[in-house]
């Protein structure tokens, strides 16, 4: 969901550098960054295939199909929601624990068949509608800022490990590292606010043109602001490496600087 290869990119560059104190542990900082176990393959392929095929595929196929059959929107849409639960009692049976995507894709298409059953039917209230779910997305993501993790927290998790449990653990220790942290509340802000701003613009802008220009425009929209958000994920995430690269770096220089110095002083004092 949302820009799968992007977020991914980003998030594994960040979890090369950065992270804080995990507010469920009380864990100490460190900048010691835990190893990546080696990924499996299979697991990975597997795993999203059954996540992208009933958080996705599944639920576009089954609200087309009930349209086509007469459900009115909001009955469609709430039919297709059961997919991703699905997905969920799958994720959990087979991880023992919740799928992240599984719950952001139901919460999205419950917010969705909520929202198209309120107010007007038109194609301009149609525009507004579709401009608010993205908002409710951003605004979202800036509530899970006072959550103990953000949301690209659990995002990152899904897109940079392959769901077993030695990855997982990898991925959550990584919120021990040195600015790891502070990366993740920054895409989580980032892209909260991109999407608020985004959907307050498209509302503009379907009462200022026409609904023609809008039903042009408004996908145009959508996919430029999740291009840009994508891209600047990536760059982030690389930033955020080298910048984790450098400190490390400077960190063991100053440690083997501090610990010849201590071999130094001993042999000095004899010498005196």
């Amino acid at each position: 969901m949302l820009t799968q290869d992007s977020t991914s990119q980003g998030a594994s560059s960040a979890s090369e550098s950065e992270s804080d104190t995990d507010t469920d542990t009380q864990a100490p900082q460190t900048g010691e960054r835990p190893k990546a176990p080696a990924r499996s393959k299979r697991a990975a392929i597997l795993g999203w295939a059954v996540t992208l095929s009933l958080n996705v595929v599944a639920p576009i196929i089954t609200y087309k199909a009930l349209r086509d059959h007469g459900f009115s929107e909001f009955a469609a849409l709430l039919i297709s929601s059961a997919w991703p639960v699905v997905d969920g009692a799958v994720h959990l049976a087979w991880r023992r624990r919740l799928d992240e995507l599984a719950i952001v894709t139901l919460v999205f298409i419950v917010i969705t068949a909520v929202v198209s059953t309120v107010g007007a039917h038109s194609a301009r209230a149609l525009l507004i509608k579709d401009s608010c779910v993205t908002g409710l997305f951003g605004v979202l993501c800036l509530a899970t800022l006072l959550a103990p993790r953000p949301l690209m927290f659990y995002l990152g998790r899904k897109f940079a490990t392959d769901g077993t449990e030695a990855s997982t653990a990898w991925w959550n220790g990584l919120w021990h590292v040195d600015g790891f942290r502070k990366a993740m509340m920054t895409m989580t802000t980032v892209w909260g606010v991109a999407y608020c701003i985004e959907s307050a613009v498209r509302v503009v802008l379907s009462y200022s043109l026409s609904t023609d220009t809008m039903v042009v425009l408004s996908p145009v929209l959508i996919y430029a602001v999740l291009g840009s958000l994508g891209t600047w994920t990536a760059l982030y995430g690389k930033r955020s490496r080298r910048k984790g690269e450098a400190r490390a770096a400077a960190a063991a220089a100053a440690a083997a600087e501090a610990e010849a110095e201590a071999k130094a002083e001993p042999a000095a004092a004899a010498e005196g």
